[in-house]
């Protein structure tokens, strides 16, 4: 009688609420879809003005030729090698003893008196080199650069001026 027993009390799941509910969800989500976004709405940047175009006369651009060579500011040649930065990492430690002889500061940093004088010297440098550089070679730029004393290091793109 006992296996009788257990045969009855067989544990039965009614899914008919379940599928209800599935049924309903189906519903919204059919009304739903028509209604989302196709296309989003973005923001694009403006056109540069030519004004801003303006170059700052503490900016220091550092070029590398597509022979290895290094330029600064379009305007210093023969600047050393990739190879041989030791040109230009002398040049900098002159140009930055005398920026900070002149007390030559970061825009931002002209009013903050409560950082020391060595923090605030203007001491940015852009590299500029085309995509045919090696990055090993734009690598060993930036370690005579940072030699040199140059903070921040910046790298800038083949396009920009």
């Amino acid at each position: 009688m006992s296996t009788n027993n257990a045969a009855r009390n067989k544990p039965f799941i009614n899914v008919t609420p379940l599928i209800d509910v599935l049924l309903v969800m189906l519903i919204i989500f059919m009304v739903a879809a028509p209604l989302r976004p196709h296309s989003f709405s973005t923001k694009l940047p403006a056109q540069p003005n030519d004004l801003a175009d303006v170059i700052n006369d503490c900016t220091l651009v550092v070029t590398v030729e597509p022979d290895r060579t290094l330029k600064l500011n379009r305007l210093t040649t023969d600047m050393g090698t990739v190879d041989d930065s030791a040109k230009l990492s002398n040049f900098l430690v002159a140009l930055f003893n005398e920026r900070k002889r002149n007390h030559v500061y970061r825009e931002e940093m002209i009013s903050r008196i409560d950082i020391p004088e060595q923090y605030r010297i203007e001491k940015t440098v852009f590299i500029k080199a085309p995509r045919s550089i090696a990055y090993g070679d734009v690598a060993r730029v930036i370690d005579g650069l940072k030699g040199a004393g140059a903070d921040p290091v910046g790298l800038q793109l083949d396009d920009l001026k």
